[in-house]
């Protein structure tokens, strides 16, 4: 019985790993690493959730337009996930929104969204748009300022951040 019961146990998760596989995708650029940009989200719904979100928190939504291919986009996530300072001054006063810019087959994706706020890509990505909470478009920021080395600056990400936090309640 012990048995028959550790099979039908082991049966089960194999076909519950076997069911789960296919809602992850694969990356997009595999030797990237795992994707940090929704390929298939519609960014404009996406920003309608975080202004949603921030008019609720009192935040202010940081819009971060990139493409999985691009090693800046990784760096730049990768402090604002992993810098205590900075993840806090986000956590903090700001709603992120990762957004998908990537051109592929012919398809320039959230091209909508990126026309809506003056084409700011066309300088580059990653691409930072600070909007208040109302969805109003506050400024634009080329993250190459706030590089340093081959890394971003946790001090200038801080300092950009401190200068956009929305005013204390």
């Amino acid at each position: 019985m012990r048995s028959l019961l550790l099979r039908a146990s082991l049966g089960l998760a194999a076909f519950a790993a076997l069911a789960a596989g296919p809602l992850r995708a694969d990356p997009e650029y595999p030797k990237m690493g795992p994707d940090i940009y929704d390929v298939h989200a519609d960014g404009s719904a996406q920003v309608a959730a975080a202004v949603s979100q921030a008019a609720a928190e009192h935040k202010r939504v940081i819009v971060d337009f990139g493409a999985n291919w691009c090693i800046w986009c990784r760096r730049l996530h990768s402090t604002f996930e992993n810098d205590p300072s900075v993840s806090r001054a986000l956590g903090k006063d700001f709603v992120v929104v990762l957004v998908d810019v990537n051109t592929r087959s012919g398809v320039n994706r959230n091209a909508d969204l990126n026309a809506k706020y003056g084409n700011p890509i066309e300088h580059g990505i990653p691409m930072l748009v600070v909007l208040d909470s109302s969805g109003r478009q506050l400024t634009t920021k080329d993250s190459g300022d706030l590089e340093e080395g081959d890394s971003h600056s946790p001090a200038k990400i801080t300092a950009f951040l401190a200068s956009w936090a929305p005013p204390a309640r």
